[in-house]
């Protein structure tokens, strides 16, 4: 397998060096050559097999050539051993042919962790091979970087720089990046927003003496291994709940950079019968405005309680636009510089149509998401984060169908966002023990300012 940019300047690499590289040299995003078929009878036969043997066999054709079969299904044995659920992400049925897909049984109990639990030792493996060293440097809205430094702290040949915005992330959030005491983890706390965080990280990458200096590598949903271990679980939800009566499948996803949700276009792309993709926001909706609209247009980043999706430049969405210019990369790229110089595009009608085939959208404000909160406890007993409640109000509002499944995907445990979930219920949410120990440790971090020299200056500092 090949790996091409999405704005066609940069080499096209193997899957090894994709992993070692993150973003492309020319600013764009690696993604596969072709996409790979999903035979007719994999779903079916995929029924009854543990997640593990789904992911080996997804996975495969995305490493050929770098990674060997028997090795891959080491390694995720090896990532999913840390997972509290034999079904590492479990559907919940909520009646009325709703489903909640859990993707918070990992180590730092978000859904990054499914991804991430396997990067970090495709990493080490990597660099060994290779008897070399990386810098990972990742922007986080909340959970990334938490699962990003789980699954590389302590790691041979890798440090790790986390940025995250200064007071908009969760206690929790951050507790689970600053108390994390190992030489390899660094924590710069950046006086913005997501946006300028994830800016600053494409800026260092840019420039191309840090780049060389420190062997930059990135963990943020720009690797697209990263969206490589979460297709798995969409097709694992379809193997599921696909049967001779049951056709296809419809998934609501709670969207803050769009990594998740294009993921979910992965798995139809490669032959998943997937009927729609709800794609949900909070007040941060310009990824709803621009299913709705055609047109993306950037606004105020607005602080919520759903923090992880406070976001207006949603990287991935970079991948799907690659797609729709039917692989152009040229005007991909004119189109992605209009939009950051003029803050608006439009795109053709034409461009569109597989957009209205498969993609809805909706967005939820704070007093909504806790109405929700309170009333899927009250409604099945279940209690969820506010990202998720997102999902679940965006998904039932936007339904085309309940003659076909839909699967809420369960992006967080409630724990993470405690406060906000007490504020709904008012009720107190227990603490699993892996959030009952971190209030009162010490805590590691840096506050930096919004600037590209101080940021690139500390870390020079804290890598050297």
């Amino acid at each position: 397998m090949k790996y091409v940019s999405t704005r066609g300047r940069a080499p096209v690499l193997g899957f090894g060096d994709v992993l070692l590289a993150g973003l492309a040299t020319d600013g764009g995003l690696y993604v596969p050559e072709a996409w790979p078929a999903l035979g007719v009878d994999d779903l079916s036969s995929w029924a009854d097999r543990p997640y593990q043997d789904i992911a080996v066999d997804v996975m495969a054709p995305f490493v050929e050539g770098d990674v060997e079969p028997d090795e891959l299904a080491e390694l995720v044995a090896r990532a999913y051993d840390s997972f509290d659920h034999p079904d590492v992400t479990p559907l919940r049925d909520l009646g009325d042919g709703l489903w909640l897909l859990e993707l918070f049984h990992g180590p730092t109990l978000a859904f990054k962790d499914v991804a991430l639990q396997l990067v970090g030792p495709l990493f080490e493996r990597e660099l060994a091979r290779r008897d070399e060293r990386i810098t990972i440097i990742g922007a986080t809205s909340g959970d990334t970087g938490s699962a990003a430094i789980e699954a590389t702290k302590d790691r041979d040949g890798i440090e790790i720089v986390m940025l995250h915005p200064h007071g908009r992330v969760s206690e929790t959030q951050r507790l689970q990046m600053t108390t994390v005491d190992s030489a390899n983890v660094h924590n710069l706390a950046v006086e913005g927003t997501f946006d300028d965080c994830q800016d600053l990280v494409k800026a260092m990458f840019a420039d191309e003496a840090l780049r060389d200096d420190l062997h930059l590598s990135a963990v943020n949903s720009m690797n697209w291994a990263r969206l490589m271990a979460q297709v798995v679980y969409y097709v694992y939800a379809g193997s599921r709940l696909l049967a001779p009566a049951v056709p296809a499948v419809s998934f609501s996803v709670p969207s803050g950079n769009f990594g998740n949700i294009f993921s979910g276009w992965v798995a139809r792309r490669m032959g998943v019968p997937i009927a729609q993709l709800i794609c949900a926001s909070n007040r941060n909706d310009i990824l709803t405005r621009f299913f709705s609209t055609g047109v993306l247009e950037l606004g105020e980043v607005v602080a919520t309680i759903s923090p992880s999706m406070d976001i207006q430049v949603s990287s991935n969405l970079e991948r799907l636009l690659f797609e729709l210019y039917g692989r152009d990369a040229e005007a991909t790229t004119e189109l992605l510089h209009r939009f950051r110089s003029e803050g608006r595009v439009q795109l053709a009608e034409t461009r569109l149509a597989e957009v209205d085939e498969v993609f809805d959208a909706g967005e939820v404000d704070d007093d909504r998401t806790r109405a929700a909160i309170a009333d899927w406890r009250d409604r099945a007993g279940i209690v969820v984060d506010p990202h998720t409640a997102v999902g679940l109000v965006v998904g039932e509002a936007q339904r085309r169908s309940r003659d076909l499944p839909l699967v809420c995907l369960a992006t967080a445990h409630p724990a993470k966002f405690a406060d906000a979930v007490e504020a709904a219920t008012g009720e107190i949410v227990e603490l699993p023990p892996r959030l009952a120990g971190l209030k009162g440790l010490p805590e590691r971090f840096e506050v930096v300012p919004n600037d590209l020299d101080a940021v690139r200056a500390r870390v020079r500092a804290v890598t050297s």
